[in-house]
């Protein structure tokens, strides 16, 4: 019986002490649970450790898949004439203008081999992403064949997808040539300036400098480049210049080639340079609109009809008829002439008498001055004198002087 009760209180210390240790140790319990615990907890860390291990690498190939530049997804890889395909686009600059065509022979002659006429143009979001659809035409080039899209203003870029139009011919690519293969090693730049002429609307004029590589083995000997000019999402227009000059294997050269526009052309304008049937640069232009040319029509437009209108007045008062006033007197030399000569048959006396009478008779019976005496000026004031208050005419007529307006002298 000793014994027994010995034992169940050494059980019942001994839970005790256990009971104290885990309340004291609260990270006892997977050691105080035995192996099984242990196993259970490094388990259970192998598995956070694999998660995140997981975790880390889906991130880096999500990084990894993450496309570097502007790209291009179709929605179907072939479709006939008259269907429409989705393209949708990714990392391209947002608020971008784009331009899609559908180009045959992997659009190795440029824009010259895409039907033009059924592009479209789409503008990217502000994440640099598109998406639109594209009417299917047939390339003026056969297949194989791309949809091309690329930036229609500020910097350059450009994706290609390929693509098969279902009906369309096939051809296999050009071959390239075996001589020297040129690469334009750093971005062109146009060299010059506008003159006053340019500004009066003459042709505006560049030269187009670049330095290209020759990758070829064989030396590049007097190269045939094509310049051409676009104006806004239009076709550049391409003309053909020789430059005189070897550009060795493996060697470098720096080309100049001039540009010259329409006359009275502005706005923006983007040069391209392609040689060997591939664009290999472009460059933006901008030119200014030519004021002088406005400043021309503007002062055209009032001078001339300032020129009309003084030419036309002159004509008119020439042709006009004059109009001689009523009363208007007679001159000097023709009254003296005139009583000269009635002197030389009459007597001064009689003169006199005669030039007495005629001044009371009919200058009384006018109310006005004797005839030749007077200016218009008395005329229009000698109404208002009566006979008995009139000046004597014998004064103004003896007189050799002229009466003035105020009276005799």
């Amino acid at each position: 019986m000793a014994l027994a009760r010995t034992g169940r209180a050494a059980r019942a210390v001994a839970g005790w002490c256990a009971a104290l240790a885990l309340a004291v140790l609260p990270a006892g319990p997977a050691l105080a649970a035995g192996p099984a615990s242990v196993d259970t907890a490094v388990s259970v860390r192998s598995a956070d450790r694999a998660d995140s291990a997981g975790r880390t690498g889906v991130g880096t190939a999500a990084a990894l898949a993450a496309p570097a530049g502007p790209s291009v997804q179709l929605a179907e890889k072939e479709a006939g004439k008259g269907g429409t395909v989705t393209v949708t686009g990714r990392g391209w600059r947002p608020k971008a203008l784009l331009t899609l065509l559908i180009c045959g022979q992997n659009m190795i002659g440029g824009t010259n081999s895409c039907a033009n006429g059924d592009g479209r143009a789409v503008t990217t979001d502000a994440h640099g992403a598109f998406r639109t659809g594209i009417p299917v035409a047939e390339p003026p080039k056969p297949c194989p064949c791309v949809v091309h899209v690329a930036t229609a203003t500020g910097e350059a870029a450009a994706a290609d997808a390929a693509f098969t139009v279902a009906g369309h011919p096939v051809a296999p690519l050009p071959e390239e040539s075996t001589g020297g293969r040129l690469t334009v090693l750093a971005p062109p730049r146009l060299e010059g300036g506008s003159g006053l002429l340019t500004w009066f609307g003459a042709p505006a004029q560049r030269q187009l400098t670049f330095t290209v590589g020759n990758l070829g083995p064989e030396p590049a000997r007097d190269p045939v480049f094509q310049v051409g000019t676009a104006h806004g999402v239009f076709a550049p227009k391409w003309e053909d210049q020789q430059w005189r000059g070897t550009v060795p294997a493996g060697k470098k050269a720096e080309i100049k080639l001039p540009v010259e526009l329409a006359a009275g052309a502005h706005g923006d304008y983007l040069v391209s340079l392609k040689y060997g049937g591939k664009v290999l640069a472009e460059q933006p232009w901008g030119v200014g609109r030519p004021w002088g040319v406005t400043l021309f029509w503007v002062l055209l437009c009032l001078v001339v009809p300032t020129a009309v209108f003084r030419a036309g007045m002159a004509v008119v008062d020439r042709l006009r008829p004059r109009r001689t006033a009523p009363g208007r007197p007679r001159t000097a030399a023709s009254a003296t002439g005139k009583r000269t000569g009635k002197s030389s048959g009459k007597g001064p006396g009689k003169r006199t008498g005669k030039g007495a009478r005629r001044g009371t008779g009919q200058g009384a019976r006018r109310g006005g001055p004797a005839a030749g005496s007077g200016t218009p000026d008395d005329a229009a004031a000698l109404p208002w004198f009566t006979p008995d208050t009139a000046p004597s005419t014998t004064s103004t007529t003896t007189s050799t002087e002229r009466p003035t307006s105020k009276g005799s002298t």
